[in-house]
């Protein structure tokens, strides 16, 4: 397996899974004492990385509409939409995290397509935010107001200026302020910084089960260093690993589920192979072809790009490239 320092990397995970993993390495100093001590500091270790992984199992719906949650900084033109809209996709897979003291619970789409968490705030007054529960700042003890993404410890001064940022995605738009506090996944903790939505569009947020969005992409997705969640949890040394992995069960009977601190080798469909991130942001890798029933389709003269998005239902692509496919 090649060196991961200092470049950053993505597991794949065949079928249907998916691992990312940023580069950290990993050191125990271990003195030397007694036999009973060594016992006893192997006993804590092991204790500690059991608190150091988690996993959460991912709720999944169907709808007839794609999802898409890649954030863009700029809006999306209307247009026309083509194709049938009688398939019916498994186009959403959440799960749930708290954040605050005491813990407020929220269920979120895990989305390796954008880098920031995104909550609806108590301050939201449209119905997408009113139909989900939203957090309330005023009720968490460690929750502070931050004025300006540059300074994420920096304090809204009273009648002062904050930021507002507005957040364009595949599907729908955000628009909110910046709030730091306590985040868990389970039993993992970390501080960072996230948006609190204060205007959320109805599309497709109002029709949704879940709350707000996890945002799994890399630290240039972000409004800053600090709002990237998994990378706080790394600065923390809270991961057993600086390891995440998605998996997406095949069929309903299937679990599905997302890993923080390792990944699970009995979701492993083959071998684990190394994918170098090309254009770091997304998690953007090369591909040579798309294989169809076992063949392959000789798509890719000269190899594409493609972005593993787990908050996205559907394989999207240029026509001259996706429209063959699609019809088989």
């Amino acid at each position: 397996m090649p060196s991961l320092t200092p470049q950053r990397t993505l597991l794949l995970f065949f079928c249907l899974c998916c691992c990312c993993c940023l580069q950290e390495t990993l050191c125990i100093l271990v003195q030397r004492s007694s036999e009973r001590q060594q016992q006893q500091q192997q006993q804590q270790r092991e204790n500690m990385q059991d608190s150091q992984v988690h996993t959460i199992q991912l709720f999944r719906r169907h709808r007839r509409e794609p999802l898409s949650f890649v954030s863009s900084k700029v809006r999306r033109r209307a247009g026309a939409r083509t194709g049938s809209q009688s398939a019916v996709h498994a186009s959403e897979y959440y799960g749930k995290i708290t954040v605050g003291t005491p813990p407020q619970e929220f269920s979120v789409v895990f989305d390796t397509g954008s880098g920031n968490l995104l909550l609806p705030s108590k301050q939201c007054k449209d119905e997408a935010c009113t139909s989900h529960r939203r957090f309330d700042a005023a009720a968490s003890k460690t929750a502070l107001d931050v004025a300006f993404s540059s300074a994420p410890d920096g304090a809204v001064e009273k009648g002062g200026d904050r930021d507002v940022v507005t957040i364009t995605f595949g599907t729908g738009e955000i628009s909110g302020v910046f709030v730091k506090d306590h985040i868990c996944v389970g039993k993992i903790c970390t501080h960072a910084d996230f948006v609190a939505a204060t205007e959320e569009s109805d599309e497709p947020f109002s029709l949704v089960p879940f709350d707000g969005i996890f945002g799994l992409g890399l630290q240039q997705m972000s409004e800053g260093p600090h709002f990237n969640v998994f990378d706080c949890m790394i600065r923390d040394k809270v991961l057993k690993a600086p390891i995440f992995a998605v998996f997406f069960g095949a069929t309903d009977t299937e679990p599905s589920e997302i890993t923080f601190g390792q990944y699970n080798e009995s979701r492993m469909a083959g071998p684990l192979f190394w994918a170098p991130v090309s254009n770091p942001g997304y998690w953007q890798v090369g591909m040579t072809d798309i294989t169809i029933g076992g063949l392959r389709q000789a798509l890719c003269h000269g190899g594409c790009e493609v972005a593993v998005d787990t908050g996205t239902s559907l394989m999207a692509g240029p026509p001259d490239i996706v429209n063959d496919p699609t019809h088989k």
